[in-house]
């Protein structure tokens, strides 16, 4: 198709769908005329102050606007904005047989239905329905349609589907005003239900056609097919906020850090829920909002009464991070937390995926907070075979995630994936599918694979270490000493112990050795404690003595009454089935008998210590 009369001109600003500015060269001066847009698209990428602009002169001497403007350089590519440029060089290219040789009817604007497609074509036998829709957005070299979401174009798509139900021919093409592009794709991030229609329509049979145009200033002709990629995994995934959202809305949980999501109560909240049940968190969080309640606070703290805060959650590394990070925050940040993803994982402790929680949740950044939760309901849904643990999996799933998070909601978005991966989608091959808003669309629960995702390798066995646990006391006191600053449950308080599993006489040996006489000796049960790499398989001795004092032989340890440990000294649970037998509770049995606030009060700090690793279960 040909323009009779197009003049040059430059764009100045947009005033309405319909209505611009353009300055033209009129008799060799420049003058600024109003001009009729004949695409009523977004084109915001296209409709830029002083782009170079083609306006074709109108035949109706009536009209207000004089010009309609038709064409836009970008950059080097002229992009044809005509909105009735594409039918027009459909129907050319449809009756020189560029669609089909034997063509004997091509019929404009035929009602099919409750639509109006632009072309019904009979050649042969054949009875074809065509829709056109004109391609102006182009990103990075990949046309895309459409630049704002149309529920007529989703209608189209819906009918083609139909008509090809019905015994018709159908086919969807969409003209690419412009060369150069490498592919077309449906534009899911403007609106994935109309990507998630192409991929069905082209399941039902539906024809998905893509050709690019040449342009010049003063024509437009269709020329070669560009390939047209439907990615089902990428639009699968642009179709998953809306109901997750709808679903988090009705379902979420009433969670204390929920309710007031600061940075820091995300951020304390985020590290204390690491290899923790919710539940179990709850009290602690609680009580250390309590008692740490901002940064400066928790930069302050004493280590001791810090771990005394901690005990029983495990994994005390955590809880000397938060601190260690507190104070970077003071010093690098006036006591304000970055908002700032990057910034975030500069400080102890911090890894991508507290980060993204942070930053989503509480300043309100589209970025991905993947964790455990989240890589089994992703590979669900797509049906991914890939290794959960290995580390490019998860920068993956983070890449994945990034360009479908809804830009007013992250930190929702964020947190519905993880309870999805909580309550619903639930680990070994137990989920509750039925009660999953993305039922329809997850790969798994339409092909019954559940229980075969996520793929994850075996674990290393654990290192198994035999152990005697001695409870040592005299008439008033117990002794306990502290773990070495480097390690596991590094400064850590704990029973004395042998390496092993002791008999009563080498038990006895050992005391006589230390300068102690046992006046009574009782065999405990035996525990076991399940760390990360390790298991402790224990065996324990009740060993009554005449007076502590005298055991000088190993200056490590401490004699304490029992009662001081609920102030000052933070046992791990991993020594909970022989505390009791001073009426000594761990962390996590004060947090259940409600006296761990009561006995936090009035505390005074312990030295400073270094990292170590930290508790998962115990089973006695």
């Amino acid at each position: 198709m040909e323009y009779d009369h197009i003049t040059g001109g430059t764009f100045l600003e947009r005033s309405n769908r319909f209505i611009a500015r353009a300055e033209i060269l009129r008799n060799g001066e420049k003058m600024t005329e109003t001009v009729h847009v004949k695409n009523t698209g977004r084109c915001q990428e296209l409709f830029v102050p002083g782009a170079e602009i083609y306006l074709e002169k109108s035949a109706n001497g009536n009209r207000k606007t004089v010009y309609d403007l038709v064409g836009v350089r970008k950059g080097d590519v002229l992009v044809n904005v005509d909105s009735a440029a594409p039918n027009a060089v459909v129907k050319e290219w449809l009756e020189s047989g560029g669609f089909a040789e034997d063509v004997t009817l091509v019929r404009p604007e035929t009602v099919y239905a409750s639509s109006r497609f632009d072309f019904y074509v009979e050649a042969g036998e054949r009875r074809i329905f065509i829709e056109v829709k004109g391609v102006t957005l182009e990103k990075q070299g990949i046309a895309l349609f459409p630049d704002a979401p149309s529920e007529r174009a989703l209608r189209h798509v819906e009918e083609l589907i139909r008509a090809k139900e019905e015994g018709y021919e159908s086919c969807i093409l969409f003209v690419i005003q412009m060369k150069g592009v490498s592919r077309f794709e449906p534009n899911a991030q403007t609106q994935p239900e109309f990507a998630d229609a192409l991929i069905r329509a082209k399941e039902a049979g539906v024809r998905i056609l893509a050709y690019d145009c040449l342009v010049s200033e003063n024509s437009l002709r269709l020329d070669k097919p560009v390939p047209v990629v439907l990615d089902v995994e990428r639009q699968k995934l642009f179709c998953i906020a809306r109901p997750l959202l709808a679903w988090y809305d009705l379902c979420r949980r009433k969670l204390p850090w929920r309710e007031e999501p600061t940075p820091y109560r995300v951020w304390v909240s985020e590290i204390m829920l690491q290899q923790t049940r919710v539940e179990a968190v709850k009290p602690y969080f609680e009580r250390f909002m309590e008692r740490l309640p901002d940064i400066a606070a928790l930069a302050a703290v004493e280590e001791d009464e810090l771990l005394k805060l901690w005990e029983g959650l495990g994994y005390y590394s955590r809880a000397r991070n938060l601190r260690k990070a507190a104070r970077q925050i003071m010093e690098l940040y006036g006591g304000r937390m970055p908002a700032d993803c990057g910034a975030l994982q500069k400080l102890s402790g911090i890894g991508s995926y507290t980060a993204g929680a942070i930053a989503s949740i509480a300043f309100g950044l589209p970025e991905p907070a993947v964790d455990g939760n989240v890589l089994r309901v992703l590979a669900r849904l797509l049906e991914d075979g890939e290794d959960i643990s290995d580390p490019a999996v998860k920068k993956k799933a983070e890449e994945r995630l990034r360009p479908v998070m809804p830009k007013d909601r992250p930190g929702d978005f964020n947190q519905a994936l993880m309870e999805l991966g909580a309550v619903v989608c639930l680990p070994n091959g137990a989920p509750k599918c039925a009660q999953c808003p993305w039922r329809d669309l997850c790969g798994a629960n339409c092909s019954g694979t559940q229980a075969e995702y996520p793929k994850k390798s075996a674990k290393k066995p654990r290192r198994i270490e035999n152990r005697t646990i001695l409870v040592l006391r005299d008439y008033q006191r117990a002794a306990i000493r502290k773990r070495p600053t480097k390690g596991l449950l590094a400064g850590m308080y704990e029973f004395p112990s042998l390496e092993g599993h002791a008999s009563q006489q080498e038990v006895l040996d050992w005391l006589k050795d230390q300068g102690v006489h046992a006046l009574r000796i009782e065999r405990l049960p035996d525990s076991k404690h399940v760390f990360t790499h390790i298991e402790w398989h224990m065996i324990g001795y009740a060993v009554r003595v005449d007076e502590l004092e005298l055991m000088v032989a190993d200056r490590s340890l401490l004699f304490v009454r029992p009662e001081e440990t609920q102030e000052r000294y933070p046992i791990p649970s991993a020594f909970g089935a022989y505390a009791q037998y001073l009426n000594i509770r761990t962390g996590k049995e004060n947090i259940e008998n409600g006296t761990g606030k009561e006995n936090m009060k009035n505390r005074t700090g312990r030295k400073s210590m270094k990292d170590g690793a930290g508790e998962e279960r115990t089973e006695s």
